[in-house]
């Protein structure tokens, strides 16, 4: 079955917070992460049997959804956790917070990989812990965490690193041989590694695969908390479904006892969505991601011909460059006085940035990359 990822879906009159932001002004939101793409039918339609059913008491994670994560993780990850792993949430970034509040040796910094997405700062900042930035390295057009600047970076042992892979908002997949770089370098140092993996099934070409850190080998499972969702493979973000999967007994009843009282258990819906759409889908989310794929290369070339530095994701929808060589200022302010409008790199740690989403219809895409070429040219930027 094809499916049409072309069709317009109008979002400006409806509860989305990405559209409200620019209500009433003619600026084109390409910012926050969720797509722009409609649920894969198989997720509509368990919803609305449900919905038809009409009686929305308290729900819990079925043994069904557990078997269906599980299979998910074995067919897409060659990697299938036990499930008495998973510890089920309402979203990845209220579980953010609890690991900062509640896990690693809480006298020492929090180790941040810099950029990264805003929530990483907020929960330590929230925690009334200290942020241990952790400069990623841009090197052979991706960027990543090197073995060598995370070491000296680690002050002490049992310390916490909050780790993005693949990582938002630069879109870099990490490889096996990397992520088995920093394993070992974690144990060396007895590093407690909180891995957000929400983008790991947005890869935008068929022969990439992710590895989850917990698969590395035994010690990093049991060293580590993976975080998974399918709020943005499927676009489910608003229903309120993740989970953790913690290998270790301990360091999982020291999670679920943080968490006790403080996260509901996730949204009923959200536990009907995300079953339906890791058992039936599969094939739109692969077809998602050849759209995306195109997506890319045209953003990519957009900026190739301005001579902007970017980089090209592996995985994500969304584009990550550097406008500081402009001088702008406000460069995500100039963006939106021509009509579109970017995430701000400074909350991700790096001024001067912008993060572009291309999860969206090409025509829409269209539309907003000349835009963004009209802010180009205004800016004295000549393209070729």
């Amino acid at each position: 079955m094809l499916f049409d990822f072309d069709q317009i879906h109008d979002r400006s009159t409806s509860d989305s917070s990405k559209w409200s932001r620019y209500a009433g002004r003619d600026v084109l939101p390409m910012w926050v992460a969720d797509s722009e793409f409609m649920a894969p039918p198989a997720v509509l339609a368990a919803l609305q049997q449900r919905v038809a059913h009409g009686i929305f008491g308290y729900g819990r994670p079925s043994a069904s959804l557990t078997s269906a994560i599980r299979h998910w993780c074995a067919d897409r990850y060659q990697w299938q956790p036990e499930g008495t792993s998973l510890v089920y949430l309402p979203g990845l970034v209220p579980a953010l917070h609890l690991v900062v509040r509640a896990l690693g040796i809480t006298d020492l910094p929090v180790l941040v990989p810099t950029p990264v997405y805003p929530p990483f700062f907020e929960a330590v900042k929230a925690a009334g812990r200290v942020i241990q930035p952790v400069p990623l390295s841009h090197v052979d057009g991706r960027w990543r965490l090197l073995p060598q600047v995370l070491e000296r970076a680690i002050s002490g042992r049992g310390q916490l690193l909050l780790f993005c892979n693949p990582h938002n908002p630069t879109g870099t997949l990490y490889r096996p041989d990397e992520l088995a770089e920093l394993a070992q370098l974690a144990a060396d140092h007895d590093v407690l590694v909180c891995s957000d993996e929400i983008h790991s099934d947005l890869l935008l070409q068929p022969e990439l695969r992710h590895q989850p850190f917990a698969a590395i080998s035994e010690d990093a499972a049991r060293r580590s908390i993976v975080l998974m969702a399918p709020s943005k493979s499927f676009n489910l973000a608003g229903l309120g479904c993740a989970w953790a999967l913690i290998a270790d007994p301990r360091l999982r009843m020291r999670f679920k006892t943080a968490m006790h009282g403080l996260l509901p258990t996730p949204n009923l819906l959200g536990l009907v969505a995300a079953e339906a759409a890791l058992r039936e889908g599969g094939d739109w989310l692969d077809q998602q991601c050849r759209y995306l794929h195109a997506n890319s290369l045209q953003v990519a070339a957009l900026w190739q011909r301005f001579g902007i530095s970017h980089s090209q994701p592996q995985a994500t929808y969304l584009s990550w460059v550097d406008l500081r060589a402009l001088g702008l200022g406000d460069a995500a302010g100039w963006f939106e006085q021509h009509g579109v409008g970017l995430s701000d790199g400074a909350p991700f740690g790096a001024p001067g940035y912008l993060r572009l989403n291309f999860g969206c219809s090409r025509s829409q895409l269209d539309q907003g990359l000349a835009r963004c070429a009209v802010a180009l040219e205004r800016a004295g930027v000549i393209g070729q």
